[in-house]
């Protein structure tokens, strides 16, 4: 079976934005405008078709990212079949908690459409987004949306992307009126004027630029051309001659510079009436890479250690990397997966490289949103869905058994809230565990620890909201009922010292006894190490370093792997409060050992109980998460917002001006800000609103450890 599409002709991107931006909104149009779609859903109707989950459909937010497969003929040549593109797109999460399906995305994608506010310009959300992006190096074009809106404003909008994200954007439209004048957009480029006609806007029609903003429009057309011509020497050298290059080559050298990240182009439009979407997808043609367009994926050789390449090639060795696990209601697990080299069939074998294991991919799918089309064989540069897979989850490399590699893995970060959860019944008990594992394979941000004491069941997460999604499609996907507690804070501890200390478990009760003797020496873990220099006799994991500095067998070395489990027990059990212990590097420096009487057992034990007694002796602290918060609200209650922050342990980093609205911002730990949006409200006559993340885990003050450690007795 031959490859159906040319590789150069396929676009792999997402489309991404803060929280109530339009982005699912834009989807929408996009899928209209393709043809995957007959009619257009709206959010606000609950009728969104990349929003398929329940909860998506009734709180109008995106929840999981969906991957969609459609085809786009560029507005310039509608009907010309050689200029017909294949657009893999994933529509992604704007809210905070679920900012891990953005993070994941971005790893897979090629390029990236930024969806902005028009009022409100560049958000929070937005600059975190953009950082995920920076971090994968996604070449990205922006679209200003919304500027239908009372105070949409497209200058305010593009400064604050100049001023919070990067200078390196540049207009390639202005609008023809903003709020409820907004009419279409100027192309910079061309420099014509286009209107949105037809029930839909599906009508384009191209006009000459109005007489009013002809002075305006060349004034940024020069600067675009001056922007563009920098990236190209001859270009440049015809320019300052007095040689505008035409819009072809133009064309062709913005999009090398787009690739490099050297230009983020700046749409404008609003996707809810229908204006601008679909010059956004020509951008997406033009200027978005194709998977050849950009370097080939890197990885490590699993045979050889060494770096090597998997270029976008179908005759290369497959590999691909899973990035998302979801279950299906009708084929169970699916495996999202991209194929950076190679191809591969329905049915065949393959190697995951985390696990060791040849499993066979039964089925692959191609998702167009919430339906699905079967495909037999897949190839470089695409996306698409696995079924059959069972032991793969989101991270692993999937490859040719003769060619292994292993692909960058992805890092996600800690869960900061926790929330106890038990069955109701003895029937949901038995349900319940295997749908929150069902879960945890799908979303790698949410935890499930067993209480040792208690026995109760713990579940962590990336926020209230997360968790709240959680427990409901526990009930509504799995049918199980259960009772939740309150939300609490995921703290953990470390220590601000170095201490040494020494353990000898000896136990004799007739026959064989124990023995075990290990002295540790414990201290702060230096998060700055490049892991290039890390010595042999080092094991550094993400908040553990275990050295082994043993000489001369003084412990024998099958009894090493016991002494690091025993620390890390030691670890979880926490000294100050009883919670789980972070970025400390424990040294093994002497021991001793019995010729008989020694066993793992006995090594774990005395590594534990040392490890503790060190850890009292170090310094030990609580650490709390905290949270970066901009709260947006009227003038005169910034006075109120700030003084109460200011009495929740927060510290008040700035204020700015945002239009008519104000924004304060600062950081607060989480454990003061639980039931804000109501005080928040209440304190503002219910104008005010706030967007909150994670920023960094601190030392509790010695006071408020002191309650924590008390109501943890």
């Amino acid at each position: 079976m031959e490859r159906d599409y040319p590789l150069e002709k396929v676009r792999n991107f997402g489309i991404i934005a803060h929280i109530d931006a339009g982005k699912t909104t834009t989807s929408e149009r996009v899928l209209y405008y393709t043809g995957m779609s007959h009619k257009i859903g709206e959010v606000h109707d609950g009728e969104a078709t990349t929003d398929w989950m329940e909860q998506e459909k009734e709180r109008g937010i995106t929840i999981t990212s969906a991957a969609i497969t459609c085809f786009w003929n560029p507005t310039y040549a509608p009907d010309d079949k050689n200029k017909k593109y294949r657009f893999n797109i994933i529509d992604t999460p704007g809210h905070i908690d679920f900012t891990v399906e953005v993070k994941r995305s971005l790893r897979v994608l090629d390029g990236a459409v930024v969806v902005f506010d028009g009022v409100a310009g560049v958000e929070p959300q937005s600059e975190t987004n953009w950082r995920y992006a920076d971090e994968a190096n996604v070449p990205r074009i922006c679209f200003i949306n919304k500027l239908d809106r009372t105070g949409a404003s497209f200058e305010f909008s593009y400064k604050s992307i100049l001023e919070r994200l990067n200078k390196k954007a540049v207009r390639m439209q202005i609008p023809i009126g903003e709020e409820d004048k907004h009419e279409g957009v100027v192309d910079l480029l061309k420099m014509k004027a286009f209107y949105f006609e037809g029930a839909m806007g599906e009508k384009i029609v191209e006009a000459e630029i109005p007489a009013e903003l002809m002075a305006d429009a060349q004034k940024y057309h020069n600067e675009l051309v001056e922007r563009i011509v920098e990236h190209d020497d001859a270009q440049m050298s015809a320019y300052l001659e007095g040689v505008v290059p035409s819009v072809d080559e133009l064309k062709a050298t913005l999009r090398k510079a787009v690739i490099l990240n050297a230009i983020f182009p700046v749409y404008a439009g609003s996707a809810l009436h229908n204006k601008g979407v679909q010059l956004v997808l020509d951008g997406v043609v033009d200027y978005l890479p194709s998977p050849t367009d950009i370097p080939a994926a890197r990885g490590l050789d699993e045979n050889t250690g060494e770096e090597v390449e998997r270029p976008a090639d179908d005759k290369a060795p497959f590999s691909a990397l899973a990035f998302k696990v979801a279950a299906d209601p009708f084929v169970g697990k699916l495996i999202f997966f991209r194929v950076y080299s190679g191809t591969v069939e329905a049915g065949s074998y393959i190697l995951n490289t985390r696990t060791g294991n040849k499993e066979r991919i039964g089925r692959i799918l191609r998702m167009h949103a919430n339906e699905r089309e079967d495909v037999k064989k897949v190839f470089a540069g695409e996306i698409a869905a696995a079924v059959g897979l069972k032991d793969t989850i989101t991270s692993d490399t999937l490859c040719a058994e003769d060619s292994p590699v292993i692909l960058d893995r992805m890092v996600f970060p800690e869960p900061v809230i926790s929330l106890r959860i038990e069955p109701k019944t003895k029937a949901d008990q038995e349900k319940m565990g295997m749908a929150l594992n069902r879960l945890a394979e799908e979303d790698p941000t949410f935890k499930i620890v067993s209480d040792g004491e208690t026995g109760d069941t713990v579940i962590y997460g990336m926020g209230e909201l997360h968790l709240e999604i959680i427990v409901d499609r526990l009930k509504r996907e799995f049918s199980v009922d259960a009772n939740v507690g309150k939300p609490m804070v995921a703290y953990r501890e470390t220590i601000l010292g170095e201490a040494t200390a020494e353990n000898k478990y000896i136990k004799q009760s007739g026959g064989k006894g124990q023995y075990g003797h290990v002295r540790l020496r414990i201290k702060p873990m230096d998060m700055n190490v490049d892991p290039d220099d890390v010595p042999k006799n080092v094991k550094r994991y993400a908040h553990f370093e275990f050295v082994n500095s043993i000489k001369g067998g003084a412990i024998p070395n099958e009894f090493i792997p016991a002494v690091e489990k025993g620390i890390k027990e030691g670890m979880d059990r926490g000294v100050t409060a009883g919670f789980k212990m972070v970025n400390i590097s424990a040294e093994l420096y002497d021991g001793s050992y019995h010729d008989v009487d020694s066993s793992e057992i006995a090594f774990k034990l005395a590594a534990s109980f040392a490890f503790q007694d060190a850890a009292k002796l170090a310094r030990p602290v609580i650490l709390e998460p905290m949270m970066k918060v901009e709260v947006f609200t009227p003038e005169k209650f910034m006075g109120d917002v700030s003084g109460n922050l200011s009495s929740k342990r927060g510290i008040i980093e700035g204020m700015e001006e945002r239009g008519l609205t104000r924004v304060v911002k600062a950081i607060v730990p989480l454990s003061e800000m639980f039931g804000y949006v109501t005080s928040l409200r209440s304190m503002t006559e219910g104008r005010a609103n706030f967007s909150m993340e994670f920023l960094r885990y601190d030392v509790v003050p010695a006071n408020v450890a002191k309650e924590i450690a008390e109501s943890r007795k």
